[in-house]
């Protein structure tokens, strides 16, 4: 694979990626000034474009300055949000008129509210707007489930050092493809391993117990910029961020009441836990803000990435049906709820793009069981029935019909969720249901979580696993391996799309070339 020399970009990054023995963890001094010490972030960068993203240790006015050079010899200056408890002091600034297909260097400064002369340290961060040219070529990573069942960051693994490898190929952005927390997943001071020894956390008083209150959802989205690997990330490579069920609680759906024997919870309705969560997740990510008369904290965008790319982002959460055996005839709502399906198609139709990828937070053909209540249940869309479309997967039919009818190229689906990796093929030969065009899904991560075995595939869209790695036992620890992300490389020359499995070293698994301009393949 060629890298693409990008002037300014790598030298920013050299030096700052070794990866260190322990952790640098935030000082938290209260000083006579502001201090950033969460780092920045920046999210949904465009054309001309970005959100940069800042947490302030007390209120403060938000300033961003950019510049073209690392040196700042020409800064432009804008005036941010004031920041303060309302927001748990994490504040988002839209930059708007960048230089398309540019290297953008930015800094943060956080000022004294009362004192504007009193500003906080620079914070530094960089990023490459979009292309207007297709042969600039496209590259990003993807993965998702960070800190779950109960493996934290743990400074004698090294922390979230994943996130070093991820940023060693200098991809345009991340695609965080869900479970970002694990806000119903305690972090305990260590847990035994398999050989005797200790896995050890760093803890906080947060993460002691499942989220409820807003606090405490925001101490889980806090907990993981205490890792010093995910801070330099973010601050180099952009975001483009979803969520999925372990933001709020595992295997969760609109209207869920916990059971009275999950004492865990006080509080029983999930779609007040659901409010509390998304509200944390927007102060905690760099994610637009919703336009008028869009429903409050729209997940589900199109980022679009120049000629070579649009991502279609999904929320497979906010508006799905509940969990049932999933073997329903008719069923309108499906787990991505009539509204989003039609934006869909209708934004699917509409993309010029010669790449869509399709950023699902849950597998299609992968049986995900829910037994959360007891009841042998259907978590994502598979439910096991190899015949005819049933339940969720009627909703995943009309949408595959309409790809096929409607002649849309270029369509790819990558997700997380099921902590393994793999790369799907769908072909209706193979399939109970063959009105679509083949088309492959590929499934990376855990980024820092337990990792599980393979699960079963439902034939009633023709899968094959073409490739998987995945453990024999579950929830294996990180230090056992098997944690994963991915890599997608469209050339700007051929229009290629090159889709690497890589291992937490960055280490290739698997490798898949796509061709450009097909409906399916």
């Amino acid at each position: 694979m060629a890298i693409r020399p990008l002037p300014g970009r790598r030298s920013l990054l050299k030096g700052s990626l070794a990866v260190s023995a322990g952790l640098a963890l935030p000082a938290f001094t209260r000083s006579g000034r502001p201090t950033a010490e969460w780092g920045v972030q920046t999210g949904d960068v465009t054309r001309d474009s970005a959100l940069v993203w800042v947490r302030s240790d007390r209120p403060a006015r938000m300033i961003v300055e950019t510049s073209a050079t690392e040196s700042f010899r020409d800064v432009r200056r804008m005036r941010g949000p004031l920041i303060g408890p309302g927001t748990d002091f994490t504040g988002t600034t839209r930059l708007r008129g960048l230089p398309p297909g540019e290297q953008i260097h930015y800094r943060v400064l956080l000022a004294d509210p009362d004192d504007p002369r009193r500003t906080s340290a620079p914070v530094t961060g960089a990023f490459r707007t979009v292309p207007d040219r297709r042969r600039d070529g496209v590259r990003f990573v993807w993965s998702g489930d960070l800190a779950g069942q109960g493996w934290g960051i743990n400074p004698e693994f090294g922390g979230y050092r994943i996130f070093d490898a991820m940023a060693r190929l200098d991809p345009d952005f991340f695609l965080f493809s869900g479970d970002t927390v694990y806000a119903d997943g305690p972090i305990a001071a260590s847990a035994e391993l398999p050989d005797g020894s200790l896995w050890r956390n760093i803890t906080t008083e947060e993460k002691s117990k499942v989220a409820e209150s807003l606090a405490e959802f925001r101490g889980a989205f806090r907990y993981n910029l205490l890792d010093e690997h995910l801070r330099r990330f973010n601050a180099r490579v952009p975001s483009i961020v979803q969520w999925d069920d372990h933001e709020v609680r595992n295997n969760w759906y609109p209207g869920q009441r916990i059971a009275d024997t999950d004492t865990r919870y006080t509080e029983k309705s999930v779609d007040v836990l659901a409010a509390r969560a998304r509200r944390a997740f927007g102060e905690y990510f760099p994610m637009p803000t919703p336009r008028p008369g869009a429903r409050e904290g729209r997940v589900h965008r199109v980022v679009r990435q120049g000629p070579l790319l649009d991502v279609f982002v999904l929320d497979m959460r906010t508006y799905r049906n509940a969990n049932s055996p999933g073997d329903q005839t008719v069923d309108p709502q499906g787990i991505l709820g009539r509204e989003q399906l039609d934006w869909l198609k209708r934004e699917l139709a509409r993309s010029r793009a010669v790449w869509k990828v399709i950023a699902a937070d849950m597998p299609i053909g992968l049986v995900v069981p829910d037994t959360t209540e007891g009841r042998p249940h259907v978590e994502a869309v598979a439910q096991g029935d190899p015949g005819a479309p049933l339940g969720r997967e009627l909703q995943i039919a009309e949408l595959l019909r309409f790809i096929k009818h409607r002649r849309i190229t270029g369509t790819v689906w990558l997700t997380a969720d099921v902590h393994h990796t793999s790369a799907q093929h769908y072909q209706p030969a193979r399939a109970a249901f063959g009105d679509f065009e083949p088309f492959w899904e590929f499934v990376s991560g855990p980024l820092n979580a337990g990792a599980f075995p393979a699960t079963e595939l439902d034939a009633t869209f023709g899968p094959e696993r073409v490739w998987v790695k995945a453990p024999t036992t579950a929830n294996v620890s990180p230090a056992g391996g098997y944690q994963f992300f991915g890599e997608v490389d469209i050339d700007g020359g051929s229009g290629e799309l090159t889709v690497r499995l890589r291992e937490m070293d960055g280490t290739v698994l698997f490798r898949k070339t796509l061709q450009p301009g097909l409906v399916g393949q």
